[in-house]
């Protein structure tokens, strides 16, 4: 099963057109003349990836979602994708969790109505109890020979340190989540949203090894990152893949690859090729990179 992961920057439809791949989009934004060729972009960067299972985050809605299959993906050559999940998650913007698929999932759970006395923990300094954990979703997709949990958790950002709480209540649920199952084969993947510089007790410790296995950490140290922030010109590793020790163990040569054509020239530390039609800061497919793997699951 080839499996991949990309946060693909405010997909929103609008009107019947798709904003671009921009953060704080809108409507008559005076580079809005890019946003139909981000789109068509993404669709490259997608075609490319080639995956059976893909986790999208930023997505509006299910309509936004369809319409992008339909109207960007299969003129890009993209083999259909048959089923499209993307529910309702806690993000007032739309940034919601989204799921494409030529496989058949078994089963699908939303997590965002869990609340932090779910998990029996007392809610974050100066955060409503009834506020939910996931500030936009953990959406629990289950398959034959494996169970992914789709995260984009909060960013460290514009207060890392009360960001710290929420993010760490945030990977305590995934961690909940895994463990209620009891299953061996899991994935958590997503944006995870780690920042450049993390402390020395990272937000998301709860997930990370021993608990998991950091799939990325198998790349060479140096080409693990994903994000780039054009306006500090910082690269990080916001996007991962952590698997169960015993999918690791089952695909044990498996390494993931990084796709970072769509990103802006400005991301001048990618020494690969670009896609044609990537601008100096736009157009271009998002300001993350494409995770994909193989996990020869039989």
């Amino acid at each position: 099963m080839r499996i991949g992961s990309f946060n693909i920057q405010n997909l929103r439809l609008r009107g019947g057109v798709l904003d671009g791949a921009h953060d704080r989009d809108t409507p008559d934004s005076p580079d809005a003349w890019a946003d139909r060729i981000d789109r068509r972009l993404g669709a490259q960067v997608i075609a490319a990836l080639n995956a059976d299972v893909l986790a999208l985050q930023e997505v509006f809605d299910r309509d936004t979602l369809d319409h992008f299959h339909d109207a960007f993906l299969l003129p890009a050559g993209v083999p259909p994708y048959p089923h499209r999940i993307c529910l309702p998650g806690n993000d007032g913007r739309g940034q919601d969790v989204a799921l494409l698929s030529r496989v058949a999932p078994v089963a699908v759970s939303s997590h965002a109505d869990l609340r932090p006395a779910d998990l029996g923990l007392a809610a974050p300094p100066g955060v409503h109890p009834d506020t939910p954990v996931f500030r936009r979703d953990c959406l629990e997709v289950g398959f034959d020979t494996l169970t992914l949990f789709i995260c984009h958790f909060k960013a460290p950002y514009p207060d890392p340190a009360a960001a710290w709480p929420v993010r760490r209540h945030e990977a305590l649920a995934v961690r909940h989540l895994v463990q209620a199952r009891g299953r061996d084969m899991w994935l958590i993947l997503g944006d995870l949203n780690d920042p450049a510089h993390p402390a020395d007790d990272p937000a998301t410790a709860p997930i990370l090894p021993p608990f998991s296995v950091d799939l990325m950490a198998r790349l060479p140290q140096g080409a693990r990152w994903s994000a780039h922030d054009p306006w500090d010109d910082i690269y990080w590793r916001s996007d991962g893949m952590l698997a169960s020790p015993a999918l690791a163990r089952a695909c044990a040569g498996a390494v993931p690859e990084l796709h970072r054509e769509g990103l802006s020239l400005e991301a001048a530390r990618h020494a690969g090729l670009h896609l044609p039609q990537v601008g100096h800061h736009r157009p271009h497919a998002s300001d993350h990179a494409a995770l994909v793997i193989d996990l020869p699951l039989g």
